[in-house]
């Protein structure tokens, strides 16, 4: 199956993906399409729900030389630092915006690689940032959801050209 990535106002970025039941080969085909995408695209992760389907599968690989090309499915975090940072955020599917998002500098997450086999990963920095980023996607919320209000209002011509990119 071929996939394509959706933009704001598609309806599976606002819901809640479902788990993977049975983790086989046609998730390993999906991991493989999402990478694909993400790098086409030029993102450092991408979600399942980004590409409509709402299943709670996310890709990651912040390129900073370190091996950090992560699939998880299933991601779970399991604990927030305490402290918090903020960072400018932009998204494959809410494209030309940019906003900055306070999020814990620090998480521990755990799930499934292709394989299922299970995984934990203590994560700070833009790695965690990235986790709590697609991880976000999978529970139908965006980053623009986690900024304020009024700095929301200002985007509002451009998320109303962005609802439109969707087929």
């Amino acid at each position: 199956m071929s996939y394509n990535l959706v933009f704001y106002g598609n309806e599976t970025l606002k819901g809640i993906a479902e788990p993977v039941e049975n983790i086989d080969g046609s998730v390993a085909a999906i991991i493989d399409e999402m990478y694909e995408i993400m790098y086409r695209e030029r993102g450092i992760g991408l979600a399942a729900p980004q590409i409509d389907l709402g299943r709670r599968i996310i890709v990651v690989d912040t390129q900073d030389g370190n091996g950090n090309k992560i699939a998880l499915i299933n991601p779970v975090i399991k604990e927030f630092s305490d402290r918090t940072n903020p960072f400018e955020e932009g998204c494959l599917s809410v494209p030309g915006i940019n906003a900055d998002v306070i999020r814990p500098s620090e998480i521990l997450i755990s799930g499934f690689d292709r394989n299922g086999k299970e995984l934990e990963i203590e994560a700070r920095g833009l790695l965690a940032r990235v986790f709590q980023h697609e991880v976000d996607h999978l529970d139908g919320f965006l980053f623009i959801d986690r900024i304020d209000n009024y700095i929301r209002e200002e985007f509002r011509s451009e998320l109303k050209k962005i609802k439109k990119m969707n087929r």
